[in-house]
């Protein structure tokens, strides 16, 4: 029997847990190397008053990696409602929270939650360190923090931790021992960079004999990757990983309706990210492009199923 091809994937929470939802049904070892600098909301507040790694993200991976009932996984997402300074918090981050006091280790929460949730592959925090994300302006600022990154709406020449990272061996290892590795959808800025802002993780890459895919977002993100294309995320990227890094990147052309391009436009600040091709002709990386959205539940998301197919086609060339 064949051993199952081993697929890396690189990222932060919500496009990371999209991709995992359907990734999990096909016959590949999987293991999510997960950013753990997020300091907003239940995450940040977590984060700062247990001085411990951002474990929001790593919820969200987990509860899509889940073969338990969907209500066990709605229970990981559930936010308390309150008037207490419980207000806001998902359970799964007090649950992951209190196994890192009890622990004195993300990793191995992240072990026992697995178990608990019935989770058939790996995951990891790029580091058990308590990081700090900066990034320094076009203009020569200097933010401090990913929530005020996120929402400062500026351009940024580079991003960097205010600590030196400890990214964890078994990052490593697996990068090294990787059929695929893949750069996430999801924020450019803040899940996916902060991957590959690691001498280390980028030494991996390199030293691996995997082609690297990137998903490319469908929308840009306001404040980070306004008037975007395919090749502008790419050149970022390779910014950090070095020009001709990038194997093969997926874009999604779905046709989406007028109605709701508005909505995304007005109410969110988001534009369709163009395939720019007039850019991308003569460029080392292969352009894989298919219908990939999906609009079913009334926002406009990729479809996991359709993209696990097509990564998964993909990798048993």
């Amino acid at each position: 029997m064949q051993p199952r091809k081993k697929i890396v994937i690189l990222g932060g929470g919500t496009g990371t847990s999209y991709v995992l939802r359907g990734l999990k049904y096909f016959p590949v070892e999987i293991t999510a190397v997960i950013t753990v600098s997020d300091d907003g909301s239940s995450t940040g507040r977590l984060r700062k008053e247990f001085s411990t790694p951002a474990v929001g993200d790593i919820r969200k991976v987990l509860s899509s990696l889940s073969t338990l009932p969907d209500e066990v996984r709605d229970v990981m997402e559930y936010r308390l409602k309150t008037y207490s300074d419980l207000n806001g918090h998902a359970m799964g981050n007090l649950i992951l929270t209190s196994l890192i006091n009890e622990t004195g280790s993300l990793k191995t929460s992240i072990q026992y939650l697995s178990r608990i949730l019935d989770v058939k592959h790996t995951v990891l925090p790029l580091s058990e360190d308590f990081l700090t994300l900066m990034g320094e302006t076009v203009e020569g600022d200097v933010i401090e923090g990913e929530e005020e990154i996120t929402f400062a709406h500026r351009k940024y020449k580079s991003l960097f931790y205010k600590e030196q990272p400890h990214v964890l061996p078994e990052v490593i290892s697996a990068i090294r021992e990787a059929d695929l590795i893949i750069l996430s959808i999801g924020s450019l800025i803040t899940s996916v960079i902060p991957n590959i802002i690691c001498g280390e993780v980028v030494d991996a890459i390199h030293e691996a004999d995997a082609k690297v895919m990137y998903i490319c977002n469908a929308m840009t993100q306001p404040g980070e990757t306004d008037g975007f294309g395919v090749s502008d995320h790419v050149n970022v990227l390779e910014h950090y990983l070095g020009q001709g890094t990038i194997d093969v990147v997926i874009a999604s052309n779905t046709k989406v309706s007028p109605q709701m391009l508005v909505r995304y436009e007005t109410q969110e600040q988001k534009n369709p990210v163009r395939i720019d091709y007039e850019n991308i002709i003569g460029k080392p990386y292969e352009l894989i492009v298919e219908d990939l959205m999906t609009t079913a539940d009334g926002t406009l998301k990729h479809d996991s199923m359709k993209l696990s197919a097509l990564i998964f086609s993909y990798l048993m060339r």
